[in-house]
């Protein structure tokens, strides 16, 4: 039998042609096998040692099917921590090290050293204000007399469609359906809790479910793509930014005056640098994200504890907001309207991302179930005020320059 022979058996089948790399797993009934024999191949056909990427931590059996296809080992990427953070929130009260998996010198210390501003001066607050992960599909109808029709139904109709879809999961629970209407088409923009799972595939099953619903009892309509990019997932946009998609999330802290002293500056020098760039130079730019470096944070975080790494794209949008008091402090704010983060499903469970997930106290399902989600949803944001305050006071100081001089080519020691 083929799962009997070994790898250089296997190897020769392979290369002419027996076997294809695809089918290993399924031939073999076991993807840790199939693994080795893919990087095996990859090795001798183009002449390269792949031993980094065969030494893992993962069973490959328990990923695959799962979270990838066709596995020949793993990335790696440092991973280091910034904190102590002090968060408070709803959910997240107390002292956070905050794991990030970057390549970027100079971006942990970064955090890092907002982190201490921001606990040295009494914490961040972090609320989310808004829940729900969405699902847009688009149908046609023959007119807009039609899609007026099918969005009254929708509105009338509208338990019977959250019975059917909430059937799929004992988590998804259906809030809302928003239409929008252009010509004989119709987006049915579907918005769900989802417990503490990202919750994009929970939701893309129930809509399913809920638009044969639709479709059997309104026949005039018609599906044509259950994605009809109005979720919008995987892409900056100007719905996510305005309704928020997953957890809209806002940070903020009152950076004490001998805090900002001791760093040389005055709280109006960093106003006026987020004026400046973060406002006007984003406007300038018509770009999604009024803020210094959003992103940079949120891919980090998202890499270590097993985020879907694509999602940065709508999770990064957001603004930074900042205000010099009268009494010298610095009010500082981030608001995250579109951050898609969970604490079980997707890449959660590998285990690296497990191990950072249970460092922030925030691994698996909450109790009761969502709660974990927005505990990491708050921490997420704070250490993105962190990331954000710490560069656009570094700007304020003008060190952008020698900081990445010191901290990405390898000078510091």
């Amino acid at each position: 039998m083929v799962e009997e022979l070994g790898i250089e058996d296997l190897l020769r089948k392979v290369e002419v042609g027996e076997l294809k790399l695809h089918e290993l797993d399924k031939v073999l009934g076991d993807s840790n096998k199939a693994t080795e024999v893919r990087r095996r191949f990859l090795e001798r056909r183009f002449n390269v040692k792949l031993t980094g990427i065969g030494s893992t931590v993962i069973d490959f059996n328990t990923v695959v099917g799962r979270n990838i296809e066709n596995t020949i080992g793993a990335a790696q990427i440092p991973m280091g921590i910034a904190g102590p953070l002090l968060v408070r929130g709803d959910y997240a009260n107390g002292l956070y090290y905050v794991p990030l998996a970057t390549t970027e010198g100079a971006l942990v210390a970064s955090v890092n050293r907002g982190a201490k501003l921001i606990t040295e001066s009494g914490g961040a607050r972090s609320k989310v204000i808004n829940d729900g992960m969405t699902r847009a599909p688009v149908l046609t109808v023959p007119s807009v007399v039609d899609a007026v029709e099918l969005v009254n139904w929708v509105n009338e109709h509208f338990q019977e469609i959250k019975s059917v879809a909430e059937s799929t999961s004992r988590h998804a629970k259906l809030l809302s359906i928003q239409p929008f209407i252009v010509g004989n088409n119709v987006w049915l923009r579907f918005k769900f809790t989802t417990g503490d799972a990202m919750g994009m595939n929970m939701v893309t099953i129930a809509v399913d479910r809920a638009v044969k619903y639709i479709t059997t009892n309104f026949p005039k309509a018609r599906l044509v793509a259950l994605s009809g990019n109005m979720c919008v997932d995987k892409k900056a946009n100007a719905v996510n930014f305005l309704l928020g998609r997953g957890k809209t999330v806002v940070s903020e802290a009152v950076i004490k005056r001998e805090v900002l002293e001791k760093m040389g500056v005055t709280a109006e020098d960093v106003v006026e640098v987020n004026n400046r760039k973060n406002l006007l130079g984003s406007a300038l730019a018509h770009a999604y994200g009024f803020n210094a470096h959003f992103a940079n944070i949120i891919a980090a975080i998202f890499i270590a504890t097993g985020q879907d790494v694509a999602q940065v794209v709508e999770s990064s949008m957001g603004i930074s907001w900042m205000e010099a008091l009268e009494n010298g402090d610095l009010y500082a704010s981030v608001t995250l309207p579109s951050l898609e983060v969970g604490t079980v499903g997707g890449g959660t469970g590998l285990p690296t991302q497990r191990e950072a997930l249970q460092l922030l106290g925030v691994y698996g399902s909450g109790n009761p179930p969502g709660t974990n989600a927005i505990k990491f949803a708050e921490i997420v944001g704070a250490a993105v005020l962190a990331g954000e305050v710490n560069l656009v006071l570094a700007l304020a100081r003008d060190e952008l320059a020698r900081a990445h001089e010191m901290l990405g080519r390898g000078r510091a020691r």
